[in-house]
């Protein structure tokens, strides 16, 4: 087989036939979803709302109307699910394609327990008690946890396998989350503080805590979202991907810098939420197929599906309380990510 035709061949790979899925149905079916479950999170709760007040609420706001006072406290829980759910569901779809490991996602490699480490550190150390502070802590624990993991997962003949990655992220996770729970245990004001921001809820969120992280979720949403052509390249391997006129070890390190932003962003502002990055890739290949160039748009949107959907229902599950979204999120991925296991194939994509 000749060089041109071996190309032409792994461009034939790296761009699944999609026609048939429609992704650009999946694309306004989602999109039209999200806009339902956003005036679900703005109507249920403690006090429901009927949908055309909410709609009301939103087009003519009246200050002195109880119930578009209500509407009104609830677009902050809204939009930082809506942020939330963006960054977990493009970092998670993103570290599948850079790992070329169906199981990559920012809890299970680490990266959350690295933000959440930091934060602590941060709290226990010098008394961070507001997102704009932890923010700073979240990235710098996010970064040094993706290094720590890849250096680990690199030792070795073989490399930073998809399984040695899946593995390295599991027992980083496990020894920070020790050490945790050791500053915890040393500071009852550290715990008080960490208590009401590690289960990962959306609820008591405020416009200079979403202020505080946008800009940089912006940012490694952009990041992210250019490398479609990337990781679709590098699920042909390193070679190939050369081959291809792709850098690997370039288009790895950029795109550690977006998940690192995102996952940073998203820790800080709402806790350590999981299973988000690894529930929604899965369900995205079913429908649109394993093209990374339509899996991380959709991934944007999908997400915050997901998060919020999980967020309304645990309003209403245990009235008059609610369950943080993060318990729901975590509920609904761990049978995915059993399912995932027991597929028994390789873990590689």
């Amino acid at each position: 087989m000749t060089m041109n035709s071996t190309l032409a061949l792994a461009k034939e790979s790296a761009t699944p036939i999609t026609a048939a899925r429609s992704p650009l149905v999946w694309l306004v079916v989602l999109s039209a979803a999200l806009v339902l479950v956003m005036l679900l999170s703005l109507a249920v709760g403690a006090r429901s709302i009927p949908l055309p007040t909410v709609v009301d609420a939103i087009m003519n706001f009246d200050a002195a109307n109880g119930d578009h006072a209500v509407v009104a406290s609830r677009m902050v829980r809204t939009m930082a699910g809506l942020v939330v759910g963006l960054s977990l569901g493009l970092a998670g779809t993103s570290m599948q394609g850079v790992a070329r490991n169906p199981l990559a996602d920012p809890g299970i490699l680490g990266i959350n327990a690295g933000a959440s480490l930091a934060v602590v550190a941060g709290i226990f150390f010098l008394g961070a008690a507001s997102v704009s502070s932890y923010l700073w802590f979240a990235f710098i624990g996010s970064a040094v946890a993706a290094v720590v993991v890849y250096l680990v997962a690199s030792l070795g003949r073989s490399g930073a396998t998809p399984v040695k990655l899946a593995l390295a992220g599991a027992a980083m996770a496990a020894g920070m989350g020790s050490l945790m729970s050791a500053m915890l245990v040393m500071s009852q004001s550290s715990l008080e503080l960490f208590r009401s921001w590690q289960v990962g809820a959306l609820a008591g969120k405020s416009w200079e805590s979403i202020g505080a992280v946008l800009p940089f979720v912006l940012l490694g949403a952009v990041i992210l979202l250019c490398t479609g052509r990337l990781l679709n390249t590098l699920a042909l391997g390193d070679d190939m991907a050369r081959g291809l006129g792709q850098r690997p070890g370039l288009g790895r390190a950029i795109s550690a810098l977006g998940i690192v932003l995102l996952c940073g962003s998203a820790t800080a502002l709402a806790g350590p939420i999981g299973f988000i990055g690894l529930v929604v890739p899965h369900l995205l290949r079913g429908l649109v197929g394993s093209d990374y160039r339509w899996l991380l748009p959709l991934s944007l949107i999908a997400a915050p599906v997901v998060l919020l959907l999980a967020d309304v229902v645990g309003r209403v599950i245990l009235l008059p309380g609610e369950v943080p979204a993060g318990i729901l999120a975590a509920m609904m991925g761990a049978p995915v990510f059993i399912a995932v296991v027991r597929r028994g194939k390789k873990a590689e994509l």
